[in-house]
């Protein structure tokens, strides 16, 4: 049991004496899941993880049923593992929303990497922003490849109206992995903005997300 090792090995002593960034992702990972099991202590139970499942990235995504398969893993624990991912993912989008502006492609990647880039399916989404390129809120619009999902114009309109957004950036990912922009993205983009530009709402960029961010803007693909 972790509580008689030696003070300076527990994890959670450890943080508070040396910071978190000394910790081994399995000491992170235990601290959050507090307990092990019969025969297993806390570390050990999140280094078997972190095995299992080769990195904090793929666990952090792990459906229900391949925690609680695993002895001595339930749904408790499962909870706790998910709960880290939506922190992360909150934090970003307050830090977003918090900017006085979103100024490059980059600030807005760096959210949409975390948000999107696990996801076993495409989908389609879009940030929008206000009058001073602050962000109002990250909406997912469809689900399914651009080619057969339809992508309604007529309801991005209606969502940019609804929320007052004076501009939007538009993201899908690839699950694939790979970031390069097909004919249907680009098409799609060309037809969203022309049905945004009827209404006075500039599309900022359209990034695809990939094992890395693509930048519509930024390749002047726009």
């Amino acid at each position: 049991m972790i509580r008689k090792w030696p003070e300076n090995n527990r994890p959670r002593e450890k943080l508070i004496r040396e910071g978190a960034q000394c910790l081994s992702d399995a000491e992170l990972l235990a601290i959050v899941l507090r307990t092990g099991a019969k025969g297993i202590n806390a570390v050990n139970m999140a280094q078997n993880l972190l095995n299992t499942f080769g990195s904090i990235r793929r666990l952090l995504r792990c459906e229900q049923q391949e925690i609680t398969s695993i002895k001595g893993l339930g749904n408790a624990k499962f909870a706790q593992i998910v709960a880290i991912q939506e922190i992360a993912q909150r934090s970003l989008q307050e830090e977003l929303s918090a900017k006085a502006s979103i100024k490059c492609s980059k600030e807005a990647s760096d959210f949409l990497m975390t948000k999107m880039r696990d996801y076993q399916q495409e989908v389609f989404a879009c940030l929008l922003l206000n009058t001073q390129h602050q962000l109002i809120c990250f909406q997912e619009l469809f689900v399914g490849s651009i080619n057969n999902s339809g992508i309604y114009p007529r309801e991005v309109v209606k969502l940019v109206i609804k929320n007052n957004a004076a501009a939007v950036i538009f993201a899908h990912n690839h699950p694939s992995g790979s970031n390069t922009p097909s004919d249907a993205d680009k098409a799609i983009t060309r037809r969203l903005k022309s049905a945004l530009d009827l209404i006075d709402v500039p599309v900022l960029d359209h990034i695809i997300v990939g094992e890395k961010a693509f930048s519509m803007a930024e390749q002047n693909l726009m």
